[in-house]
């Protein structure tokens, strides 16, 4: 059973930094693409950033130069660094495997507010 658990958010100001991680269980994490996806109040789910097993990453323009994705295989975990953030990045941001699978973390919640 795949387990995921999110940490890391909380309330910054329009600028700020945080950073995510998202520890895997239950899938071999190494063969696995990963990716960090965000669901704001009201819209879909999207994904913002994807690595694949071998460390190519990918971003949706809109954090694109502004966030960064990477991925410790060792302690199967994924991270996400946030810079610049900007009030529309709130969102609650969730991980898991590209293509997703059925099961998701309860995520964790980032609010840009001054």
């Amino acid at each position: 059973q795949v387990q995921l658990v999110e940490s890391g958010g909380g309330l910054v100001q329009p600028g700020g930094s945080l950073r995510l991680s998202c520890a895997a269980s239950g899938i071999i994490f190494s063969i696995n693409s990963m990716g960090w996806y965000r669901q704001a109040p009201g819209k879909q789910r999207e994904l913002v950033a994807t690595i694949s097993s071998g460390g190519i990453t990918n971003y949706a323009d809109s954090v694109k130069g502004r966030f960064t994705i990477s991925r410790d295989n060792a302690k199967n975990t994924v991270y996400l660094q946030m810079n610049s953030l900007k009030p529309e990045d709130t969102a609650v941001y969730y991980c898991n495997a590209v293509p997703s699978r059925k099961s998701w973390g309860q995520g964790t919640q980032v609010i840009v507010s001054s």
